[in-house]
């Protein structure tokens, strides 16, 4: 009879999750695992840009000003793994809060498989690259200021219109080699 130490009984190490191919079409938010959840973000970042709510009609209005931590530049949250200790109000998206967010953007991919429908041509799982998110002006990359010491009468100087996505590829514009591995997107 072998003798079972705990050498033995020790956890096997975790399968690395595999992003099944068009997920985001046969999923729900809540049925994706870790690694699709996290490609669903097509990384336009709109969602650290500031917007005031008219409490009167609801109405939201964006403005150019983004987090205190979002790197315009970048497009991204130049320190995503602390943020909560800096911005303790930074809103983490759920399964189950990403319907009631009204203010994240029509464009965004968590709010499209929410209401059941298809991502954009420009999305990393459809193009093969993150670049077409900025290609399609569909990002907030080079378009905020930070938020620094603005007040309310600031930020509501601070309104502006935000251009609509490109419908359609622009001209000349090919789609990337897909990587499999990262469930159609290459990075």
């Amino acid at each position: 009879m072998k003798k079972i130490t705990l050498l033995d009984r020790r956890a096997k190490p975790k399968e690395p999750e595999t992003i099944a191919p068009n997920f985001w079409r046969t999923k729900s938010l809540k049925e994706m695992n870790k690694a699709e959840w996290e490609a669903l973000c097509d990384r336009c970042s709109k969602c650290c840009v500031i917007s005031l709510e008219d409490a009167d009609t609801g109405v939201l209005y964006r403005t150019d000003v983004s987090c205190k931590l979002f790197d315009t530049a970048a497009c991204q949250c130049s320190n995503y793994a602390e943020r909560k200790q800096y911005v303790p109000d930074c809103v983490q998206l759920t399964p189950k809060n990403v319907p009631k967010l009204d203010w994240l953007p029509g464009t965004c991919a968590y709010r499209l498989v929410a209401e059941g429908r298809d991502l954009y041509w420009w999305h990393p799982l459809i193009s093969g690259t993150f670049e077409s998110v900025h290609i399609a002006n569909a990002s907030a990359k080079n378009k905020t200021r930070p938020e620094g010491r603005l007040k309310m009468a600031g930020l509501m100087k601070r309104i502006i219109n935000w251009p609509e996505p490109l419908e359609q590829p622009p001209k000349g514009w090919r789609k990337a080699k897909t990587s499999p591995r990262r469930g159609g997107a290459s990075e």
